[in-house]
């Protein structure tokens, strides 16, 4: 399997390092890393060159950056990993053995921060991702290319891209939910409150789900 690691970036030059350099094993190893910036303005392109394969530009919004770089992927397999989340050991050979089988899959996912609560809110979103079959971007989605180019990729809007995407690969084979923790950051979480940010996505969810376009929820993520 070649599998190609698809990162949006956007002016995250003070951790971009960090978000690369575990990558660079699985560089050695024949897969490739590709970093889709939508439009930086702090030097990340640049920071990020020598630890990628290929650094592209996109227009802004996490979904059209995913799109582009999977258009720029040469790998067989495509995971989408947020600047901020790291992939635990033996992820790439994970991801192979269950490609076998499944057409596309997720990692479950830790929250690293202080507040002991995102422990309770990390094993809630996946417990609540193994009863839907939706992942989120936090858990480092994963699918065959195939199955990818068959549901038309991440749709063009601006939020709840991942919830999308899952809905429509669901109708083509349920994922597989890996236990190997991802580990992502909880700055979200407590830059903004822990309670205050998941009232906000339930109702963000809730929302959505009873047809609030994905525009006018944005608005409301990104203030």
């Amino acid at each position: 399997m070649h599998l190609s690691i698809i990162l949006p970036t956007l002016d995250e030059a003070d951790g971009i390092d960090a978000a690369l350099a575990p990558l660079q094993a699985l560089r050695r190893a024949g897969h490739e890393v590709i970093v889709a910036d939508g439009g930086s303005t702090d030097g990340t392109p640049a920071l990020a060159t020598p630890l990628a394969d290929r650094v592209i530009q996109s227009t802004r919004g996490r979904a059209r950056q995913m799109n582009a770089g999977a258009a720029a992927a040469g790998g067989d397999a495509l995971l989408f990993l947020h600047a901020d989340t790291r992939l635990p050991e033996g992820a790439a050979e994970r991801i192979a053995e269950v490609l076998a089988d499944h057409a596309w899959g997720r990692f479950d996912v830790r929250i690293e921060g202080q507040p002991a609560l995102l422990g309770v809110v990390a094993a809630m979103m996946n417990l609540r991702s193994r009863l839907t079959g939706i992942a989120t971007g936090d858990q480092a989605i994963f699918v065959s290319r195939a199955a990818f180019d068959a549901v038309g990729g991440f749709p063009d809007q601006p939020l709840m891209e991942d919830i999308e995407l899952s809905k429509r690969l669901k109708r083509l084979d349920p994922p597989a939910c890996l236990t190997a923790r991802v580990t992502t950051s909880g700055r979200r979480w407590e830059r903004h409150g822990v309670w205050r940010t998941i009232l906000l996505m339930w109702r963000l969810r809730f929302d959505y789900w009873r047809g609030v376009p994905a525009q006018r929820l944005a608005r409301r993520y990104y203030p």
